[in-house]
């Protein structure tokens, strides 16, 4: 079945206009620039890498988290930046900074953070890892039993991989593509007594780190060092030091132009990799006249080198935290099977059709099990015979996904399934054109939305022949459609026979694949068209409540706060004294706390062992509490570019379960970092005695094992 792709243009989509929700003049100071923030979350990452009360290995892990983040933002804003200076668009970002001077601003914290960031591996954690019996060590560390085993691993593993690649007048500069490690080799010809400069790429497809022996490591560029004579025979090996580029990656793709999306999508990813350098990093002991070698070649600025502590590339540290050492890590947990479908739960897999027809199922992830309720969901209704059509949004999944597979029995089990599959998600590009074509092979209808905007939104409908006709069951989430990231990511998720809700998702997904131009729904809220003016407009409703006495408030849980429009709103919204508290992962432009502007906005952020995902937009609304959860987040780019869906919360319980979560998250007894005024976050995880804080995804843990506990002593009692 041939891929589709769905014709409407973003100028034919009703896009929600600009909204102006000032009531007098606001400071133009008030609002913190984005990038400066995300480089706060990722100094928060770093905070948990150095707090000695962080399982060992998680301390590791989080210092692959912080360098791999590091390199996206380079890869990503930093290059956008760049972009926009080079194009002559100087146009002042909403803190009131140039692009120039975001950048400086950004070199300056990023070339502390990384210095920080390698003073922490070698200081701290490489240091109590030998005393654990984990050791990353350099090649003059090794003895000469270890040294004779890597030699023969070089010649059998690693030297038939090699090219080096020689630069003199026959042999240019060669293309270094980025995030590679590579080694530059200055050489000497002993007859000669030229001097002569070439480079070895690192292996990508070997191990960053080599184990030695049981839980002994050294770094891949430490053994290819150590061999360079093998790779130039007969010549003098000089010098070699590491070094690293990293590029602009972000794609461009002139869509509206294409005949084909797919198409255009895989030349810019042919292109991705010839982006120009935005950072360029080397040990600290390299030779200057080679540095200058490099500077010149790569064309990059003095300012755009960082001089580390090595060995380079430490996102490859993932490997070290993942070594089989229990005790060094977070206590093991296994997602349990939520309590609505564990009573349809016998020795099979749950009754998702069953359980969802007697109540919506309100689903916390990774707390709740994925497998057992989305998947699960899916994978029913691709077996069940009674199942007539399958409706799914893909955003990112991982390999090997048993959604995918379910959605292909399902087509060749005669089924109509339409998948809206966005290739354009970051990173996961390829990924994607793969899952596109794979799902159309086996019969699939597949489109890919509405050009000009990405489908960012998690959906999936389920049409099924019953006896009192046909029934619609709906998921809607905030996170994406994969089994693997569900155990890491903390998301919410909403199992649905409401027909309303269905009928909602029916609507939406018809504008996604044709040409619907549905613009109203009952439980739904849909960006580009409604989600930034439905939210100011229930801003403002708080506000009105508050002035005629009524019970007033708003909660958000997000992971990034940067819209101009909506942080206005909320700030009058504070002016006029609605108490405010913002749960935000990320990145956040609103000043909490200043007075005569937000003086009751508080803003906390929670990271930990799961990286928090969901989003909750609560509001008070005079007693009768209004909840929504999705897929948005509070930026241009989610209200104006993508295609997101908020649900409405409409069970009793399910409002009071979200509303507990928010408690817990704002409650003073609760580790959190919170936002000052002046763009500083600082950590409160002790008491005044020193005594740890709750930790929040620890309690929850907790809860859901006592309930397993329960569950089992019960059925264990009958």
């Amino acid at each position: 079945m041939s891929t589709q792709i769905a014709r409407p243009e973003i100028t034919e989509y009703d896009v929600e206009p600009p909204y102006d929700v000032t009531e007098g003049d606001l400071p133009d100071d008030r609002f913190l620039d984005r990038e400066l923030s995300w480089l706060h979350f990722n100094t928060r990452v770093l905070e948990l890498a150095e707090d000695p009360q962080m399982p060992l290995l998680e301390r590791v892990r989080f210092l692959a988290i912080f360098a791999n983040n590091l390199d996206e933002f380079f890869m990503v804003r930093v290059a956008g930046l760049k972009r926009r200076m080079a194009a002559g668009v100087a146009v002042r970002a909403a803190s009131g900074l140039l692009p120039r001077e975001v950048l400086e601003s950004i070199w300056a914290c990023t070339r502390e953070l990384m210095v920080r960031h390698a003073n922490v591996c070698h200081d701290q954690v490489l240091p109590e890892l030998v005393a654990q019996g984990i050791e990353v060590l350099r090649w003059d560390d090794l003895d000469e039993d270890a040294k004779d085993r890597l030699h023969e691993l070089f010649g059998a593993r690693v030297f038939p991989v090699l090219t080096p690649l020689a630069v003199d007048p026959a042999h240019p500069f060669p293309y270094i593509s980025g995030l590679s490690l590579n080694l530059a080799v200055v050489v000497r010809n002993p007859q000669t007594g030229g001097e002569h400069f070439a480079r070895v790429k690192v292996p990508q497809i070997l191990p960053r780190f080599v184990p030695v022996d049981k839980q002994r490591y050294v770094p891949l560029e430490d053994v290819i060092a150590a061999h360079l004579d093998q790779l130039f025979p007969g010549m003098e090996i000089l010098q070699h030091h590491s070094f690293r580029v990293t590029r602009n990656e972000d794609l461009e793709v002139e869509e509206d132009d294409a005949e084909n999306l797919l198409q255009a999508l895989e030349r810019e990813l042919l292109r991705r990799r010839f982006g120009p350098p935005v950072r360029l990093e080397v040990e600290a002991s390299i030779d200057p006249h080679v540095l200058e070698l490099l500077v010149s070649e790569l064309g990059v600025s003095d300012e755009e080198v960082c001089r580390l502590t090595g060995p380079l590339d430490l996102s490859g540290l993932s490997a070290i935290a993942d070594v089989d050492r229990a005790e060094l890590k977070f206590p093991a947990f296994v997602p349990v099977t939520h309590r609505d479908l564990a009573e349809v739960e016998s020795s099979h897999p749950p009754d998702v059709f069953s359980a969802v027809r007697q109540r919506e199922v309100l689903l916390h992830h990774p707390y709740d099990s994925f497998s057992t309720s989305v998947q699960r969901f899916i994978e029913q209704a691709a077996a069940d015979p009674h199942v007539l059509a399958i409706k799914q949004t893909l955003y990112r999944t991982n390999e090997e996904s048993p959604i995918v597979d379910a959605l292909i029995d399902a087509a060749e089990a005669g089924k109509q399934v339409l998948v809206v599959v966005e290739i354009k998600a970051r990173f996961d590009e390829e990924a994607n054109i793969r899952w596109a074509r794979q799902l159309e092979q086996s019969g699939c209808h597949v489109v890919y939305g509405l050009i000009g905007l990405k489908t960012h939104c998690k959906l999936a409908l389920v049409v099924r022949e019953e006896p009192d006709g046909l029934r619609r069951y709906a998921h809607i989430g905030t996170g994406n459609y994969n089994p693997k990231t569900a155990r890491l990511y903390e998301d919410l998720g909403l199992l649905s026979s409401d027909p309303v809700l269905a009928a909602d998702l029916s609507a939406l997904f018809n504008t996604l694949s044709g040409y619907a131009r549905t613009t109203e729904y009952d439980r739904l809220l849909v960006a580009p068209r409604s989600v930034r003016t439905s939210l100011i407009e229930r801003i403002r409703r708080e506000v009105a409540h508050h002035r005629a006495g009524r019970p007033a408030r708003i909660r958000w849980k997000v992971n990034a706060l940067v819209d101009e429009a909506v942080i206005d709103a909320l700030y009058e919204a504070s002016r006029a004294g609605v108490p405010i508290d913002l749960w935000i992962r990320g990145i956040c432009a609103l000043r909490p706390g200043v007075p005569g502007l937000s003086e009751t906005i508080r803003v906390r952020s929670v990271l930990g062992r799961f990286l928090e995902h969901s989003r909750i937009f609560w509001f008070a609304n005079g007693g009768d509490t209004d909840v929504w959860i999705g897929s948005a987040d509070m930026m241009h780019r989610n209200l104006d570019r993508r295609v997101e869906a908020l649900a409405r919360v409409t069970q009793d319980d399910h409002v009071t379960e979200l509303t507990r979560l928010l408690d817990l998250a704002f409650d003073d007894r609760t580790s959190a970092w919170h936002l000052e005024g002046d763009g500083d976050w600082i950590r409160h995880h002790l008491d005044a005695d020193g005594t740890p804080l709750r930790d929040l995804q620890q309690h929850l843990i907790s809860v859901k094992l006592r309930h397993r506990l329960k569950v089992a002593g019960g059925q264990g009692a009958a």
